[in-house]
C-alpha cells in the first residue's frame, strides 16, 4: 500500500494515536493503521507528549518487546522439551527407570523439589573399592625422579589422607602409609620446607627393588602427580 506522505492527521486521530501509543501500540502499526509515514507518527507523538515523555514510552515499549521475545523463546523450548520427552516415553528401547523419572519430573509442581530415584541399571552398588592405584609392575618410571627427605636423609612418610586429591577413596585406603615422588625437580622444590631437601633418584628401578623393604615398614603406596602406585 502506498502511503500518502502529505496526509494531515485530524485532531481526533492525533489523540487516538497518542492513546494507542501509551497503551503499547507500536509506531509501525500506528503508521499502517492511519496510512501515513513513521516520521509523521513520530513527529506528532513528540509534539503531543513532549520529547522526554516520548523517550520514556519508547524505552518501555522496547522492554516489553524483549520480555515478549524471551517468553516466546521459553515457550518454544518447553514445547521442544515436552516433544522430546514424549518420544522417550514411547521408545521401547529406553530404560523404564528413565521414563519413570521423566514422568515424576513433569508431575511435580514447578516451584517444588523432587527426588529422582537412583539409577542402578547395570551398576555395581557394592562398597567403594580402591581401583585408583596402579601396580608398580605396570608403571613406566622416567629415568630420573625426585624425593623429599629430611636433613638426615630419612624419607618423608605421609598418610594417603594427607593428599586432598585422593580423599574420595575408602577410609581403609586413606590410612595407608605413603611416600611421594616427583618427576619434576621444580615441583619437588615447591613442596620442600626449610627442614627438608630434595633428593635425586638417578635410577628409578630402585623403587621396584626396594618395594619389599618399604612394605615391611608399612608403606604400601607411592604418590606422584601422574598416578597412585601400589607396591
Amino acid at each position: 500500500m502506498l502511503l500518502d506522505l502529505t496526509k494531515r492527521l485530524t485532531e481526533k486521530q492525533k489523540e487516538e494515536i497518542v492513546k494507542s501509543f501509551q497503551d503499547g501500540t507500536s509506531i509501525d502499526l500506528l503508521a499502517s493503521q492511519y496510512t501515513c509515514t513513521i516520521t509523521t507518527i513520530t513527529r506528532n507523538l513528540k509534539r503531543q507528549l513532549g520529547e522526554s515523555k516520548y523517550k520514556e514510552l519508547i524505552k518501555k515499549s522496547k522492554a516489553l518487546k524483549e520480555k515478549f521475545k524471551t517468553n516466546k523463546n521459553q515457550t518454544n523450548d518447553l514445547v521442544k522439551t515436552n516433544f522430546a520427552e514424549e518420544n522417550l516415553r514411547n521408545d521401547s528401547n529406553y530404560p523404564e527407570v528413565f521414563k519413570e523419572n521423566i514422568n515424576s519430573l513433569n508431575s511435580a509442581p514447578i516451584d517444588s523439589f523432587f527426588e529422582i530415584a537412583p539409577i542402578d541399571y547395570e551398576i555395581d552398588n557394592a562398597s567403594r573399592k580402591e581401583l585408583s592405584s596402579v601396580p608398580i609392575s605396570d608403571v613406566d618410571f622416567p629415568k630420573v625422579a625426585y624425593m623429599i627427605v629430611d636433613k638426615k636423609i630419612e624419607l618423608e612418610i605421609k598418610l594417603l589422607k594427607d593428599f586432598p586429591e585422593w580423599d574420595f577413596l575408602p577410609n581403609d585406603d586413606l590410612n595407608r602409609k605413603t611416600i611421594e615422588i616427583f618427576y619434576d625437580i621444580n615441583l619437588a622444590k615447591k613442596s620442600c620446607n626449610k627442614e627438608q631437601k630434595v633428593l635425586k633418584v638417578p635410577n628409578t628401578d630402585v623403587f621396584r627393588i626396594a618395594a619389599p623393604s618399604l612394605i615391611s615398614k608399612g608403606i604400601s603406596r607411592i604418590v606422584c602427580a601422574e598416578n597412585l602406585i601400589a607396591l
